[in-house]
């Protein structure tokens, strides 16, 4: 909540292709993109998981920076119920006008963001304010049997572009289906479980993640503070993962009152080993 000399708020940055995904934006954000090397303008999606301070407070300056920068595409804001409302107020805060376009949609208990090539789901979590966790997921892309193709002798080409687009093609007076000459991959998923106490919805959008980030606050001995501040221990980020078949748990949002992550790690890998803790501007390539 509080930030520290190693340690910024909340903010993660997902690049894919055409699309910068940016998950919370706490203080500073826009100071750690810079050192980071990463183009605020890069940014196309906000996920807000919810309002409090730490999650929010760099939103106004990275706006006026993109206002700055001659923004020039579509921004899209996502967040729990009250989103609309926060946002309006937060503009006539700070006495300035967005100058490009946005668009700002609320996700109710849980909602879907189909785009190109990805699919977004939110998921509403329990906390002491609206909150929702966010999964990220490739759609299946079809992959081309190639002995079959070359047994075929169909050649590199548009043909085998429509085959993966899933139609079907006619080769030498032959209808070649997509089912028989492609197959389907399961794409890359990763989850962002944020503020919350362990419930049904975070083990629904964990559920079989390369990658599972999760707030992770205190240790195990302080599971009575967890529950008052409805936050999650690093056993329970490790529970969430073992039991949602995850490949990998990057556990983060410490409390302040850890001088190192070591001792959250320690505890998280007594129930799954594969835990890393987060560091600001650590990379992650799923």
């Amino acid at each position: 909540m509080v930030p520290t000399k190693e340690r910024n708020h909340q903010s993660i940055f997902i690049p894919y292709k055409d699309e910068g995904i940016l998950i919370d934006c706490g203080e500073g954000t826009q100071r750690q993109l810079k050192i980071a090397n990463i183009k605020p303008t890069k940014i196309t999606r906000i996920l807000i998981s919810h309002w409090h301070g730490d999650h929010v407070l760099g939103l106004p300056g990275l706006l006026q920076t993109l206002n700055a920068s001659e923004y020039e595409k579509k921004l899209y804001i996502y967040g729990p119920i009250g989103t609309i409302r926060n946002f309006e107020l937060m503009l006539k805060a700070f006495s300035f006008n967005v100058a490009f376009e946005y668009v700002v949609k609320e996700i109710k208990e849980q909602g879907e963001i189909s785009l190109k090539d990805l699919i977004i789901c939110a998921k509403e979590l329990v906390h002491s304010v609206p909150c929702l966790g966010f999964s990220i997921r490739e759609k299946e892309k079809r992959r081309i049997k190639v002995d079959y193709i070359k047994k075929l002798g169909i050649p590199e080409g548009p043909l085998l572009g429509e085959l993966q687009d899933n139609k079907s093609i006619k080769w030498k007076d032959k209808l070649i289906s997509p089912e028989n000459a492609t197959y389907l991959v399961t794409g890359r998923k990763v989850t962002f479980i944020l503020d919350t106490v362990p419930c049904k919805n975070a083990s629904e959008l964990a559920k079989d993640s390369d990658l599972l980030v999760s707030e992770a606050v205190y240790t195990s001995e302080l599971f009575d503070k967890a529950v008052e501040y409805k936050h999650m221990t690093c056993v329970q980020a490790a529970q969430l993962a073992a039991q949602s078949n995850v490949k990998k748990l990057v556990i983060t949002h410490f409390s302040q009152r850890y001088k190192t992550a070591e001792p959250l790690l320690e505890d998280a890998k007594t129930v799954f080993s594969n835990t890393v803790a987060a560091f600001d501007f650590m990379k992650i390539r799923v």
